[in-house]
């Protein structure tokens, strides 16, 4: 009888799939900073609310999304487009969905149905909106064939294939300082008698993977604000009423190389534990834009995966990212759980195949976990897993992933506050609670250091017992760096030179040697310190770590100098002189550096400016009292909307800079009575 009801169920949600949603069921509650907040009855109908608002906003970077799932990329980005459709293919990231698609879950299959109706349908009925006609209609497996290829690149495809490519990978005979912050602390270390939590991602502030911010809500039990990339069906971090957490990008070893012994006698042929194997053959064709001619590309595969013929030999690439499909049906279980039990259920599925979680809820529970997809590799100590590994046998071939408990976590610390900086799981809290790694196994290359941002986080909780709110947001919005720094390459000599000596670079030298490590906007030092790191990064690229010599160093001042003088004719300059936020026309002075806890990337502007184009970006506070919904405040870098006409396409880029940020809610009366705009799809 059981198992009758539950056939009934499932072939209920199957039809409920497969029908065509009704708009007028959907509301769609746009609040003062034009941020959706998205009403109705089902999480399905939800799904496409999201889909038809997001597209209202930004529907450029979502049919980007839908291109990269169809391998057709390149008719927006040419040349450059069509190099990812390759990977798309190479990695078979269609492949996998189609063998996966039978075990995702009906619930699951449902949403992303009602995700895929609502952007089909904002395309139909706005065909002036789309740009890229070859992404319209899509279907439900490209679109997660697109997160499929998204999560490896987030994996580190797009710096493996290019180093193979290019000759550079290691054969057989890093420098990243981008990211993310958060932080989590219990009510033992807070005034307040509630549960903190920060999140704080990292990403570029437009395009395809910058942070859109949304509150869906349904009547199944979904009700989650916070962030999500274009193309996102779901919240990827923020909070629902019970508990939330934030990701930061996190840097085990996900992707390993293996240089594969070929027949002399035959190029297509690779030796695995004393055969001849043949590689996997097909090809695929690539459209560039404006070339009215397709090109034909091979691709191979080996036992491996995918499978490259480069310039010193022929290597293939095993992620567990190409492996996994399920992705996005975590992030679901993780939006709708109510307790940290059943997310912590969510998460061992561990589809979700990278991503640091930083976790707190109202039960006064907070949890970090280095998450990952990760293999059992082989302990043998002859086999260098952070280096490219013999392809010609099995004792290299990892079939199998570890479970969620063999992963680097905390749960409710007695020091009472997790945080993650992108920076080592052994480093996540007070000195005398971290985890030991010499317990943790080698052979998953887990992080071992600080970095600026971590470093200065344990300088700014020196001495700190119990914090109130204020405090807690200050440490997120400081714009220190750490008394020692902690870049890849050290400028101790310039730090250490005679501004005496060189008289025309004095004045530089000074500015840079008195520097308090703040990355304000009215710093002189800050100015000095931006030019000096983008000319170091790019001079000793591919270097080992190594500290700058002194003619080194007078040479790094020359360069600044020159660049100061050329461009605004003095060297009297601030920070802010520099460094833009841009958003269209309207530029101001930016605050920030690399590896702040406020950080700041940049590339060139104009007349010698330089424009932030990623760093500190979507900004969300929660606080979790021990009665009623959590208090929310958060901030985006310009505002919900790319459209430069749209009211709201920078009005939080004043907020923003003045570090302020806005209440939210996910009080549904609240947010219908202050809704400045009320609407259903297609009205």
């Amino acid at each position: 009888m059981k198992k009758y009801a539950l056939f009934l169920l499932l072939a209920l949600v199957s039809v409920m799939a497969k029908a065509q949603i009704d708009p007028s069921r959907i509301t769609i509650a746009r609040d003062s900073f034009g941020v959706p907040h998205i009403f109705a009855p089902t999480d399905s109908e939800v799904a496409y609310g999201i889909a038809w608002a997001h597209a209202e906003d930004d529907y450029e970077s979502i049919q980007l999304m839908i291109l990269s799932g169809k391998g057709k990329l390149g008719y927006a980005y040419g040349k450059r487009g069509a190099q990812a459709d390759y990977v798309v293919n190479l990695l078979r990231c269609r492949k996998i969905v189609d063998e996966q698609w039978s075990t995702l879950s009906p619930d699951f299959i449902a949403l992303i149905k009602g995700y895929v109706q609502g952007s089909n349908a904002y395309a139909k009925a706005h065909p002036d909106k789309v740009l890229y006609k070859q992404a319209f209609p899509f279907d439900e497996k490209e679109y997660l064939t697109s997160v499929v290829f998204s999560l490896s690149v987030f994996s580190g495809i797009d710096e493996v294939l290019p180093a193979i490519l290019s000759g550079k990978v290691a054969t057989i005979p890093g420098f990243n300082s981008q990211g993310s912050n958060a932080f989590a602390f219990n009510r033992s270390r807070t005034t307040t008698d509630e549960t903190y939590l920060a999140i704080n991602a990292h990403q570029p502030q437009s395009g395809p993977t910058a942070f859109y911010e949304a509150h869906l809500q349904s009547e199944e039990g979904w009700n989650m604000l916070g962030g999500l990339f274009p193309g996102g069906c779901l919240i990827f971090h923020g909070t629902n009423e019970n508990l939330g957490w934030a990701h930061t990008v996190n840097y085990q070893d996900k992707i390993d190389v293996f240089q594969l012994e070929m027949n002399p006698g035959n190029n297509n042929q690779y030796k695995f534990d004393g055969n001849w194997l043949d590689l996997e053959e097909s090809s695929v064709r690539l459209k560039v834009k404006g070339i009215p001619i397709a090109v034909n590309k091979k691709i191979y595969w080996s036992k491996y995966g995918a499978t490259i013929k480069g310039k010193t030999g022929v290597f293939a690439i095993r992620l567990a990212a190409n492996m996994d499909c399920k992705a996005l049906e975590e992030w679901y279980r993780m939006n709708k759980a109510r307790n940290f039990t059943e997310f912590y259920k969510a998460v061992s599925m561990t589809s979700l195949p990278m991503f640091n979680i930083m976790y707190a809820d109202r039960y006064d529970t907070i949890f970090y976990i280095s998450n990952g997809k990760m293999p059992v590799r082989n302990p043998d100590p002859k086999y260098n897993w952070k280096s490219t590994l013999p392809g010609n046998t099995s004792a290299t071939l990892w079939t199998t992933f570890k479970a969620i408990s063999q992963l680097p976590q905390y749960v409710n610390p007695a020091s009472g506050y997790l945080f993650n900086t992108n920076h080592s799981p052994f480093l996540a809290t007070d000195p005398a609670f971290n985890l030991d790694p010499s317990k943790a196994d080698p052979t998953d290359g887990y992080e071992t250091y600080h970095n600026n941002r971590s470093q200065r986080v344990t300088e700014l909780m020196k001495g700190k017992d119990r914090i109130d709110y204020a405090t807690f947001k200050s440490i997120k919005f400081d714009q220190r760096l750490p008394q020692q720094l902690k870049y890849l390459y050290g400028i101790d000599s310039m730090l250490n030179l005679n501004a005496a000596e060189y008289p025309a670079l004095k004045d530089v030298i000074l500015n840079l040697q008195q520097w308090d490590h703040q990355a304000i906007t009215s710093s002189k030092g800050a100015a000095v310190f931006l030019l000096t790191y983008e000319y170091v990064k790019k001079k000793l690229a591919g270097q080992p770590a190594r500290r700058l010599t002194k003619p080194e160093s007078v040479e790094t001042f020359q360069y600044v100098y020159n660049y100061m003088m050329d461009n605004f004719k003095k060297t009297d300059l601030e920070l802010g002189d520099i460094q833009k936020l841009v958003r269209g026309d309207d530029a101001r002075p930016a605050w920030g550096l690399p590896d702040v806890l406020t950080a700041a990337y940049t590339e060139p502007y104009k007349d010698g400016m330089k424009k932030v184009i990623s760093g500190d970006a979507y900004i969300c506070f929660v606080r979790y009292p021990k009665t009623g919904l959590p208090i929310i405040e958060s901030v985006n870098t310009f505002g919900a909307s790319a459209d430069p006409v749209s009211p709201h396409y920078k009005d939080q880029m004043g907020m923003f800079i003045a570090q302020k940020t806005k209440h939210m809610t996910l009080d549904k009366a609240e947010v219908l009575r202050t809704a400045e705009r009320i609407y259903h799809p297609q009205n």
